[in-house]
């Protein structure tokens, strides 16, 4: 049975942006740590089963990624 963490935590907005950042990887390495017990929803496989498959559908290279999120930016939204 899980409990309820309240959120945000006790404390947590008085921190300054540096130390909340701090707290947010903290709780992420633990969450790491533990991998093992992290479920991962079926959803998740099924992208990286069919990435896996077609390695060409998607950039992997930084510089790829990059150029597309700068492209992304630089495109006119619609109705604007």
């Amino acid at each position: 049975m899980s409990t309820r963490v309240p959120w945000p935590p006790f404390g947590f907005d008085e921190l300054s942006p540096e130390e909340k950042v701090d707290c947010v990887q903290s709780l992420w390495d633990c969450m790491a740590a533990a991998d093992d017990r992290v479920p991962v929803p079926e959803w998740h496989k099924e992208v990286i089963r069919q990435r896996l498959a077609d390695p060409d559908a998607s950039p992997r290279e930084w510089d790829q990624v990059r150029d597309r999120i700068a492209r992304d930016l630089h495109r006119p939204k619609p109705n604007a």
